[in-house]
């Protein structure tokens, strides 16, 4: 594909003056629509070294109000990022709904630069590329517009400008050992672009090469690229919402209520067939408080030692709890930490999003929180929200909640394949035991806290949560990432279930690690 690339393409200075100043207008006239519309965006260069990607960059945000983008400047993970998945630090430069985020370099460095320092292991290159796939995916779905522009030079033309740059002291720097070895391997150097194009060219974020060997006219055609992009991104956004609107004041016509009716059927007719884990939990196990306090205190013990453990040998943690509102999930937390180091673990409550959390995808706040190598994070309620709670109570749509299936184990999988532990836990208990529970919290002051109205509320809606349950373990139950139904009824069964679950855990990552 490069090799076919036109370099010879160039732009006379008498034509970039006629050309840019309605290019540079209608850039700036876009950002302000995108910012007003809600739409998050992202462009991405990549390129040769001394391709001109910084020299672009700042073309490009001349044009653009200052206090809407953001500049990333991709370099050599920190030792804080080498301690996460690679994608973690990425996730955490995404930008929020109205906002720009430009990146000097990207997440291709993996399959780049670091695959030709053989930093990257040619064994994990097919997975970095899914893993960036489903990145990008997830990121489009969710209405960013990416823009992915490859600035192309030749061997000769960037021997020539590295060349230019070593003769100056103030500028020698730039140039480092590595670029000297790529353009001395240009060819290898490029058939891993190559290969990246034709991996990573989607419809949802496609690659533009941009001929960058004429500077005026690399700059003529990044602004129209990007111009067309918003152009067509914010012209999709506004016919959507006249749509919305249209169809609210309109109603539902009698088509579409048939379409509802049926597709309501094939629902229920669905969940008639659907095997039903939660049926299949024995809520009639028990541990006598005799047998709960000696075995408490062991698993315990052993938790603390193997805490340590874990943090010697750099093995990253994260533990979910969902289940039924008082189901028992603080009382397992607090029992699982309670001999753990402090400084080792972090526990997080996680509640509805706000401005700032809404303003992002929904997975951005739980990849923030993700573990370092070597410490836990344990989650009191998860990205399972998505398919549970939004799903019901419709604060997403039903596209949304169906997708984060495929979002979810996305993530999960680039935890596992970073050598995360990952398990999920659901508290399982039945309609007359949270009864008798809720009950209980109410009779005494100092757990009053712990029950609302809308704890309440949501136990009219037990089948359809009973029904989102079933299909989310189905769906999302994986070797790498396991869901773990625990019978809740008894809760000295249920916090010894958790503590040994976690430590079996464990000791088999450990045992693998040796």
């Amino acid at each position: 594909m490069l090799e076919k690339v036109d370099l010879t393409k160039t732009m006379t200075k008498e034509e970039y003056k006629e050309k840019m100043p309605e290019l540079e207008t209608k850039l700036g006239e876009l950002q302000r629509q995108c910012k007003h519309l809600g739409i998050p965006v992202m462009i991405v260069f990549e390129g040769f070294g001394a391709s001109g990607k910084g020299v672009q960059i700042g073309k490009l945000i001349q044009s653009l109000d200052p206090r809407g983008f953001r500049v990333f400047a991709i370099k050599d993970e920190t030792k804080e990022e080498q301690m996460h998945p690679f994608l973690w630090r990425f996730w955490t430069k995404t930008p929020e709904r109205g906002r720009m985020a430009v990146y000097d370099g990207s997440w291709y460095r993996k399959v780049l630069i670091n695959r030709f320092d053989k930093s990257t292991k040619e064994r994990d290159i097919s997975r970095d590329y899914e893993s960036i796939c489903a990145f990008e995916r997830q990121l489009s779905d969710d209405g960013n517009v990416i823009i992915k522009l490859l600035l192309d030079i030749d061997r000769q033309e960037q021997k020539k400008r590295f060349d230019k740059l070593l003769d100056n002291k103030e500028t020698a720097w730039r140039v480092s050992k590595g670029d000297k070895e790529r353009n001395k391997q240009f060819d290898r150097y490029q058939s891993m672009m190559e290969e990246m194009l034709q991996k990573t060219d989607t419809d949802y974020a496609p690659w533009t090469i941009i001929e960058a060997m004429d500077r005026r006219f690399a700059t003529a055609k990044i602004y129209t690229v990007v111009i067309k992009a918003l152009a067509e991104k914010i012209e999709k956004v506004v016919q959507a919402q006249a749509g919305k609107a249209a169809s609210s004041v309109v109603g539902e016509t009698q088509e579409e209520g048939i379409a509802s009716a049926a597709a309501k059927m094939a629902a229920e007719a669905a969940n008639d067939l659907q095997e039903s884990i939660l049926a299949k939990t024995d809520l009639s196990l028990t541990c006598s408080p005799e047998e709960y306090q000696k075995k408490l205190k062991k698993l315990q013990g052993k938790m603390e030692l193997l805490h340590g453990e874990l943090y010697r040998r750099r093995i990253p943690v994260v533990l979910g709890f969902e289940g039924w509102d008082a189901g028992g999930k603080g009382g397992a937390i607090k029992r699982l930490t309670e001999k753990m180091d402090p400084r080792g673990f972090v526990v997080n409550p996680t509640a509805s999003p706000n401005d700032i959390e809404k303003a992002h995808h929904y997975l951005w706040r739980f990849w923030r929180a993700m573990p370092k190598d070597g410490h836990i994070a344990i989650f009191d309620r998860t990205w399972y929200g998505r398919v549970m709670v939004e799903r019901i109570e419709g604060f997403c749509t039903k596209q949304e909640w169906q997708r984060a299936y495929k979002e979810i184990n996305d993530m999960e999988k680039d935890l596992a394949d970073h050598g995360t532990i990952v398990l999920k836990f659901w508290m399982q208990i039945d309609k007359d035991e949270q009864e008798r529970r809720f009950q209980e919290r109410q009779k005494n002051p100092d757990k009053q806290w712990k029950i609302t109205d809308e704890d309440w509320r949501n136990r009219e809606k037990w089948e359809q949560y009973e029904d989102a349950v079933n299909e989310m373990l189905l769906r999302t139950s994986t070797d790498y990432a396991p869901w773990i139904v625990v019978e809740g009824n008894d809760k000295y069964y249920a916090r010894i279930k958790v503590l040994e679950t976690v430590i079996d855990a464990i000791e088999k990552k450990l045992q693998k690690k040796k």
